[in-house]
Parts: C-alpha cells; sequence; structure tokens
C-alpha cells in the first residue's frame, strides 16, 4: 500500500498527465470543455463514450485529436446501412500457400485497434452495430469459434446525429448500456466560432502532439480506483439508479409516469469511477456528493427508456435523472477521510 506521501504524489502526476492531455486536445478543438473532460474521463476509467450532436459540431475531429495525442493504435470505422459485421471485427480468408494447398487464415477487422471511431453507428443495422457488443464488454471477438483478445487499452468512441432519422437504426439497449458515458456536444458560441474559423480557414492548422501511451493510461485507471468513497456516499449513487426504475419504492413521481425501464447496474459503476476522477481533478482525496452529482447524467441519460407517454410529452431523459438529482435524499457532507 501507498504511503501518504506517495499517493499524493502520484495523484499529482495524475492531475499533470491530465492536464497535459486536455491542453493537447484544446489546442485543436475550440470550446467543448465538458466533452473533452468528459471524453478523458471515460477513457482513464476504462470505458467507452457515445457523443450525440448535429453534424459540423467537431465529433469526430475530436476522436482524432485524441488519436493524435495518445500514441495509440487508431481505426475509423464509417457506420452505413450495407456495412456488414466482418467489415468490423475481420473474418477468415482462403489463402493458397506455396506448396499449393489451401487455409484459412483470419484477416483482422479495424476493431483490432486500440482507439476506435464508430461513426455515425446509429446508420448501420443492428446486426453490425451487435458486432461491437462482444468486443465493448469482453475486449475480444469470437469468429467462426474462435476468440481473439483485443490489445488493451480499448476504447470506442461513437458518434450519432439525433435530427435525421431516415436511415438510421435506434442502438439496441443493451449496446448503448456498455458506453460508459453519453455526452451531449453543443452548438458553439459566437465567439467559440470565430475561434473556430481562425483555426480552420488559416494556412497552417494546428494539431496535438504525443503526450501520452496506452500503459499511462492504464496506469491512471488504476490509480484511479484507489481513490475511497464513503459507505453513504456509494448508498446515495445506487439510490440515484434505483429511482430510474418505475416500479421500485424509490421511483420519483416523474419516473413512474414518464419512463419504461430504469438504469442498469452499470450506470452506477459509471456514476462511482467517474466521481472518483473528478474528485482527484479537484484535488481531493475522496468522492464528495457534488462528483456523484456531476457525473450521473453522463452516466445515465443512456440507459433510461422513456414509455410512450415520455417520448409523446417530449420527455428527455436528461429530465427523469435531473428530478431524481432532486428528490433522493442527500447523504450528508461526509468525507472517506484522506487516501492513505
Amino acid at each position: 500500500m501507498a504511503t501518504t506521501d506517495e499517493m499524493k504524489q502520484k495523484l499529482d502526476e495524475f492531475r499533470a498527465g491530465f492536464e497535459r492531455l486536455r491542453s493537447e486536445v484544446a489546442k485543436v478543438i475550440v470550446g467543448q470543455d465538458e466533452i473533452v473532460i468528459g471524453t478523458l474521463t471515460a477513457l482513464i476509467a476504462g470505458g467507452h463514450v457515445l457523443l450525440e450532436g448535429v453534424p459540423g459540431l467537431g465529433k469526430t475531429l475530436l476522436v482524432r485529436t485524441l488519436a493524435d495525442a495518445l500514441t495509440l493504435k487508431f481505426q475509423r470505422i464509417q457506420f452505413t446501412p450495407d456495412l456488414m459485421p466482418a467489415d468490423v471485427i475481420g473474418t477468415n480468408v482462403v489463402l493458397e500457400s506455396p506448396e499449393g494447398g489451401r487455409k484459412f487464415e483470419f484477416q483482422q477487422g479495424p476493431i483490432f485497434s486500440n482507439l476506435v471511431l464508430a461513426d455515425e453507428i446509429n446508420r448501420a443495422t443492428p446486426k453490425t452495430q451487435s458486432a461491437l457488443l462482444e468486443a465493448m464488454q469482453e475486449k475480444s471477438v469470437t469468429v467462426a469459434g474462435k476468440t481473439f483478445t483485443l490489445d488493451r487499452p480499448f476504447f470506442v468512441l461513437a458518434t450519432q446525429n439525433p435530427l435525421e432519422m431516415e436511415g438510421t437504426y435506434p442502438l439496441p439497449e443493451a449496446q448503448l448500456d456498455r458506453f460508459f458515458f453519453k455526452l451531449m456536444v453543443k452548438f458553439p458560441s459566437a465567439s467559440e466560432i470565430e475561434k473556430i474559423l481562425d483555426r480552420t480557414t488559416e494556412a497552417v492548422e494546428p494539431k496535438a502532439a504525443a503526450v501520452f501511451d496506452g500503459h499511462a493510461i492504464l496506469e491512471m485507471s488504476r490509480l484511479a480506483r484507489q481513490i475511497p468513497i464513503a459507505d453513504e456516499l456509494r448508498r446515495y449513487a445506487v439510490s440515484l439508479v434505483l429511482a430510474t426504475h418505475p416500479e421500485h419504492e424509490l421511483a420519483t413521481e416523474m419516473t413512474k409516469r414518464y419512463v419504461r425501464y430504469g438504469a442498469s447496474p452499470r450506470g452506477a459503476q459509471a456514476i462511482i469511477l467517474g466521481a472518483k476522477i473528478r474528485a482527484i481533478l479537484d484535488h481531493r482525496y475522496h468522492v464528495s456528493r457534488d462528483d456523484i452529482r456531476a457525473v450521473a447524467p453522463a452516466a445515465l441519460r443512456h440507459r433510461l427508456i422513456l414509455n410512450f407517454e415520455g417520448q409523446a410529452e417530449s420527455i428527455s431523459a436528461d429530465d427523469i435523472i435531473v428530478d431524481a438529482l432532486d428528490s433522493i435524499e442527500e447523504p450528508a457532507a461526509a468525507t472517506a477521510g484522506s487516501a492513505h
């Protein structure tokens, strides 16, 4: 077990490394600080990210910039209706040997990377979307009965357009649940648009420098999990998840009226891990209730399924989550003490 001084030094290095990475991304991406921090938080926690926003907001550029700042193998998959599962995970092909014989050999697909951009993921059919399920959860793929392990770290960053419905297929609930965070990319302000034009219409375009490798990300992930959390705060996170289930006694009136299915236990896992990383960034050695409240929307919004009435009245998952945050009794401002 690390001593208090050793842990303090490691956490200082964690913050410095996180800030270096964020600064490199900020050289290219204008604004969107919440999106950048949320994406980096999910990566360090070992989770996948779903970025939702209208075209032209820099979702794809953000992922490409992250790939530049991290010395990881990067692949982009453009999801289209005619994309097949084999186009994602790979397939067995027949090869002729020099002796004239034939044999099957597995040719890896683009999923065999450290950082995978699944661009416009909701444009592919459910069959192709489901090809990502095993990779996202088990970090492996199975072809013709043989399992292939993916290199660590392995991250999927998927983008989708919420407005255009023609030619799109909603993601299955099981796949949505495998995303650590769902982040909503907002339209930039007038001043941010000016900065975007400055960076993209001049002779030299900025580019992020590589500052981290995969090993550093895995080390940061291990360190974040050592941050303590008080029992009452853990129970608070569990209560927030249960408050999204219409049949549970903790369900709010809004949940009972508008929600068909609530968030899964993975939602609670994402809240706790995200809160631990937020605590480190805020120079604390323990999780606070504010950390949990801050990460809850990103961790839960894609894990709620609204019923017909909720959809008809244009209720959003965020409305349900805010209502739960306002309704669930908060724990006392307890701390778990200093890290040791």
